[in-house]
Formats: C-alpha cells, sequence, structure tokens
C-alpha cells in the first residue's frame, strides 16, 4: 500500500534534473546539509488532514473525475474559441486578406455568414473532450506510477524531471484520442456525419490516425512545457508570492493562484509550439515554400500573430477539483531516509 508521502507529489518540484547534486537541491529549497542544519520553511499537514475529500487520493473515482476536469477544460475551452480559431488560421495562411482580428471576422461573416464562423465545431468538441479525458486523467496515473517506480527519495529530487516524463506518456495517448476529430476537419465533407463514412470510403481506417505522428511532434513539446511549467510555477507562487502555505489559503486563493499559473506557463506554451503552428499553416497552402522561407515572410510578429494562453483550461480543470472536494496534498516533507544519508538528523 503506498503512503501518502509517496503518491502526493503533485507540488513537489525538484530544482534539478536527474543528474543534479542533490547539495545544490537542498540549498536550493532552503536547507542546510549539515548535521546541525533544519529546513527554513515549515511544512503545514494540519488543514489537509482535517479536510473531508470526497474521495481517496490515486483511487478510481479521482482519476475518474480528473478525466472529467479534462474533458471540461480542453473540451469547452476548444470549442468556444472555434470562430477564433478559425479567422487565426487564416491569418497566418492570407494575411493579404484577413488582415486582423477584426476585418478577419468581417471578410468571414461576408462570404460564409454567422454559421461560418462555427465551421468545424463538432470535430474540435468531440475530439478536445477525448484529448483532455486522457491528458488530465492520464497525467495523475502517470505522475503515481513514475514516482512508485523510482521511489520516495527520487521522487523528491527529481520531480521536475517525472512531470516531463508524465505529461509526455499522457500526450501520447491522448493525441491518438484526438488525432480522428482532428483528420474529419481536414475538409472531406462539411458535418462530421457525412465526414465519417467519407474517410472510411477513401482511406479506410488509416485516414483517421495518419495524422497522428504530426500531432505528436507537435503536442508532446507543447504538453511537456504546459505540465512542468505550471507545476513549478505553482509552486514558486505558493513560496515567493502568496504569504501563507496552500493548505491554509482558501478555495478562490488556490483558484487565483491556480489561473496566474496556468497564464504563465501558457506563455512559455506558445515559445515552443506557436512558431511551428504558424510555419505548418502556411506551408499547407505553399507546398512549394520552405520552412526558412515561410519564416522570413512572415517575420516575428507574424508567427506570433494569434497568440494563445492555457490559463483558462488550469482553472476549469481546477475549479472541477474543488467542486468536486478532490485531495489536494500539501508539499511532502523530505523524506527521513534522505535527511539520514545527508546528515540532516542526528
Amino acid at each position: 500500500m503506498f503512503t501518502f508521502s509517496d503518491l502526493a507529489f503533485g507540488h513537489i518540484l525538484g530544482r534539478r534534473g536527474p543528474f543534479g547534486v542533490p547539495h545544490l537541491q537542498l540549498v536550493h529549497d532552503g536547507l542546510d546539509p549539515t548535521p546541525t542544519g533544519q529546513p527554513r520553511r515549515p511544512c503545514n499537514l494540519a488543514a489537509a488532514a482535517v479536510e473531508e475529500y470526497s474521495c481517496e487520493f490515486g483511487s478510481a473515482k479521482y482519476y475518474a473525475l480528473c478525466g472529467f476536469g479534462g474533458v471540461l477544460s480542453c473540451g469547452l475551452t476548444h470549442t468556444a474559441v472555434v470562430p477564433l480559431d478559425l479567422v487565426k488560421c487564416r491569418m497566418r495562411v492570407d494575411p493579404q486578406k484577413y488582415k486582423g482580428i477584426f476585418n478577419g471576422f468581417s471578410v468571414t461573416l461576408k462570404e460564409d455568414g454567422v454559421r461560418g464562423l462555427a465551421k468545424g465545431w463538432a470535430p474540435m468538441f468531440i475530439g478536445y473532450s477525448l484529448q483532455g479525458l486522457c491528458k488530465f486523467g492520464f497525467y495523475e496515473v502517470f505522475k503515481v506510477l513514475y514516482s512508485n517506480m523510482l521511489g520516495e527519495e527520487n521522487t523528491y529530487l527529481w520531480s521536475t524531471s517525472l512531470y516531463l516524463a508524465a505529461s509526455a506518456s499522457t500526450e501520447f495517448f491522448a493525441d491518438i484520442a484526438l488525432a480522428p476529430m482532428e483528420a474529419a476537419k481536414t475538409g472531406y465533407a462539411n458535418t462530421l456525419r457525412d465526414a465519417a463514412p467519407k474517410m472510411y470510403k477513401v482511406e479506410g481506417l488509416k485516414s483517421f490516425y495518419k495524422g497522428v505522428a504530426p500531432l505528436w511532434m507537435r503536442q508532446i513539446p507543447y504538453t511537456m512545457m504546459k505540465f512542468a511549467c505550471f507545476e513549478r510555477t505553482v509552486e514558486a507562487l505558493y513560496k515567493f508570492v502568496v504569504p501563507k502555505p496552500c493548505s491554509e489559503c482558501s478555495k478562490p486563493e488556490q483558484l487565483v493562484v491556480t489561473f496566474v499559473a496556468g497564464y504563465i506557463a501558457g506563455v512559455f506554451c506558445a515559445i515552443v509550439s506557436h512558431p511551428a503552428d504558424s510555419v505548418v499553416s502556411v506551408l499547407n497552402k505553399e507546398k512549394r515554400s520552405s520552412a526558412s522561407q515561410v519564416l522570413k515572410r512572415l517575420g516575428f510578429k507574424g508567427v506570433w500573430k494569434g497568440l494563445t494562453l492555457t490559463a483558462l483550461q488550469w482553472f476549469i480543470y481546477d475549479s472541477v477539483k474543488v467542486y468536486f472536494r478532490l485531495p489536494r496534498p500539501p508539499p511532502p516533507e523530505m523524506p527521513e531516509s534522505l535527511k539520514k544519508q545527508l546528515g540532516l538528523t542526528q
């Protein structure tokens, strides 16, 4: 049976990778690795211990509710921005015709009407709901799985690497769930109901998954940045900005921290993925252009046009956790065995 500290590392934030030196790790965390050194930051576990939760951390119900939070987080947000995403893509592909957000909406409304702005909403909603289910639900599973594979001490020291590994693993499966709906948006038909049978007739099952490899190339680095940066930012905010531990914060205060951390994480996600998305969109139209030619023509401003953030997704996901009273364990103390190895206890 796993201990609480084995599992509750959702907020543990290692300062170095798996090849980091434990001594430097401890100094950075405010610990003096000498026989007389004491932790400078107390860990308040009282509030978490007495709070009533709707399920046990790491239980099937916990993972199911996390997955449900992912459905709402990704499905609703991606569907809500379908009109903006449509115009944004057209701006990148044809900047002469769609000269800005407002101009892009105006031209689209004139040519396609109001319904034209919602083109592709069904595959978007279904596809990203399935992706969110896997992305957030499996992320919690892989965090626990990899933590127990490495053990308590390595989980504490190498947690950033765990975040990266867990998020990469979960996105692998999330993109498999998303791929069929992404393929359905590529112009087989005007509606999802017509697209699926036509896709199967033309290329069979292959047509539903031929785009999964490009999805992996685009989404896995994005998700690794998204989750690792979010986890590290949350810890930094509680350590350096918020004047009290997470366990003593009210639910609204925790959600504010979540939103801010999600916003910051979204900026770094865009740095990883958005330039590539811009180039790919143009390359899909201009078959003879090279990536370097497209980058040169777009320029810095063109590459970053239409930048989106992930703050709302994290806010919705965390709100689901709050609403269903899911366990929110505070950072555990350093394992006693590691303290003994480094001479921090008598």
